[in-house]
C-alpha cells in the first residue's frame, strides 16, 4: 500500500474522530458515540498498514484513549436511557447544509429496528410525499429489518387524490421489499414526531420538511440532501423503554 494511500486513510480517521470530540464536547452524545467508533475502526486500519513503529505506537495510544472515552459515552448514554432522562437536541440554522435523513437519524438506527411511527401533519404537497419517500429509502438502506412504517398525517383537501395515488403507490413499493405501509388521517394532527420501536423518539419543529426548495433541477442539493440549504429549525431526541403504537 502506498504512503499517499495511508495519509488518505489517517486524514480520513482524523476528520471523523474531531467531528467526535466536537459533538461529545457539544453534549450530542449519541452522534459523537457513533463518529468515535467510526474513527476508531479507520485507525486501526491505518494501524494494520504502517510500518513505522513511532507511528504505531502513537496510533496505539490514541486507539485506547478514544476508546476509553467511547465507553464512558456508550455507559453515560445507557444509565441515561435506563432512567428515561435522554434528551439531546440539534439546532439547525437557516441555510445550513449537511443534514441529510442518513446523516440526521443515522446515530440513532441499529440492526434492531424493525418498526417506525411517523406523525406528520404536512405530507401532502409532491415535494412533502418525495421527502416522505426519500425518509423510506434511508430506513431501508440503512436498517434492512425494518418491516413496518407508520405514517399518521392529514389529508390535502386540495387534491387528495394525488396524495392518495402516491402514498399508495410508495405502500405497494414498499410491500415488494417486504416493509409494510400503514397509513392513517387525521383532521386533528398538529404535533412532528417519529418513534422506532427501540425507544428513540425524535422531534423536528418543522417535521420531515426542513428542506428549502433548490434553485432549480439541475443546482447543487436537488439529488444530494447533504448538500440541500436547510430552514430554520430544532432537532429533539429522546428515548424511552417503551415505544407506544398510534
Amino acid at each position: 500500500m502506498s504512503e499517499n494511500h495511508v495519509s488518505g486513510m489517517e486524514a480520513a480517521a482524523v476528520s471523523v474522530l474531531k467531528r467526535a470530540v466536537e459533538l461529545d464536547q457539544s453534549g450530542r452524545f449519541q452522534e459523537s458515540l457513533v463518529c468515535y467508533q467510526e474513527g476508531i475502526q479507520l485507525l486501526m486500519d491505518v494501524l494494520k498498514v504502517s510500518k513505522d513503529e513511532s507511528k504505531r505506537g502513537h496510533y496505539r495510544e490514541k486507539i485506547k484513549g478514544y476508546m476509553d472515552r467511547a465507553e464512558q459515552i456508550k455507559a453515560h448514554v445507557n444509565q441515561m436511557k435506563e432512567d428515561g432522562k435522554y434528551h439531546e437536541q440539534i439546532k439547525i440554522s437557516g441555510d445550513a447544509t449537511g443534514y441529510s435523513y442518513e446523516t440526521l437519524f443515522k446515530p440513532y438506527i441499529s440492526n434492531t429496528l424493525t418498526e417506525v411511527w411517523v406523525e406528520d401533519p404536512y405530507v401532502r404537497h409532491t415535494h412533502q410525499l418525495y421527502n416522505f419517500l426519500r425518509f423510506c429509502e434511508m430506513l431501508l438502506k440503512s436498517c434492512s429489518k425494518v418491516t413496518k412504517i407508520h405514517l399518521l398525517t392529514s389529508q390535502d383537501d386540495v387534491d387528495s387524490s394525488q396524495q392518495n395515488g402516491a402514498l399508495l403507490e410508495l405502500k405497494d413499493s414498499l410491500s415488494a421489499q417486504g416493509v409494510t405501509l400503514d397509513l392513517q388521517f387525521s383532521s386533528t394532527i398538529h404535533d412532528r414526531e417519529i418513534r422506532f420501536d427501540t425507544g428513540w423518539i425524535i422531534k423536528i419543529g418543522r417535521g420531515l420538511d426542513y428542506f428549502k426548495k433548490p434553485k432549480g433541477r439541475f443546482s447543487i442539493g436537488y439529488c444530494d440532501y447533504d448538500l440541500r440549504l436547510c430552514h430554520e429549525t430544532t432537532v429533539d431526541i429522546f428515548h424511552t423503554k417503551h415505544t407506544k403504537s398510534l
